[in-house]
C-alpha cells in the first residue's frame, strides 16, 4: 500500500540527532520526526523519548520529493478533559482566588507587624 499524508504507519527509529530522529517506515523510505513532534512536552533531550530501534506510530504529514515528515506527537492519546459546566469552573476558580487572596494578606500583614499595630507615635 502506499504511503499517504495523514495516514498512522509503524516504523522503526534509524537515527537520532539533536533536531529529531530518523524513522525508516518501509525498506527504502524513511522520514523525519522532528524534535517538537515528538511529545506534547518540551523535548530538551530528544534520547530521553526515543531509544534507536524502537518502533514507533508515526502519523505522515508531508511528503516532497524525497523527504517525509513525520509526527509521534499527534499520533499519541490525549487525556480527555473532564466537561465541567463554566459555573463550577468559575466557583472553582473564585475559592482558589480567595484562598489565594488571604494567603498573600496573612504574608503582608506578617511582615508590617501585624493588622491595626503600626508604629509608635513618635515624640
Amino acid at each position: 500500500m502506499p504511503l499517504a499524508v495523514g495516514q498512522v504507519v509503524e516504523g522503526k527509529v534509524t537515527g537520532i540527532t539533536n533536531f529529531g530522529a530518523f524513522v525508516e517506515l518501509e525498506p527504502g523510505v524513511t522520514g523525519l520526526v522532528h524534535i517538537s513532534e515528538v511529545a506534547d512536552v518540551y523535548v530538551k533531550d530528544i534520547n530521553e523519548h526515543l531509544k534507536m530501534n524502537d518502533t514507533v506510530k508515526v502519523k505522515i504529514l508531508s511528503m516532497q520529493d524525497s523527504k517525509v515528515g513525520l509526527s509521534i506527537r499527534q499520533v499519541q492519546e490525549r487525556p480527555r478533559q473532564s466537561k465541567q459546566s463554566f459555573e463550577d469552573k468559575l466557583a472553582r476558580f473564585l475559592k482558589d482566588s480567595d484562598e489565594r487572596q488571604s494567603a498573600l494578606r496573612k504574608n503582608t500583614d506578617s511582615k508590617r507587624g501585624g493588622r491595626g499595630g503600626g508604629r509608635a507615635p513618635s515624640l
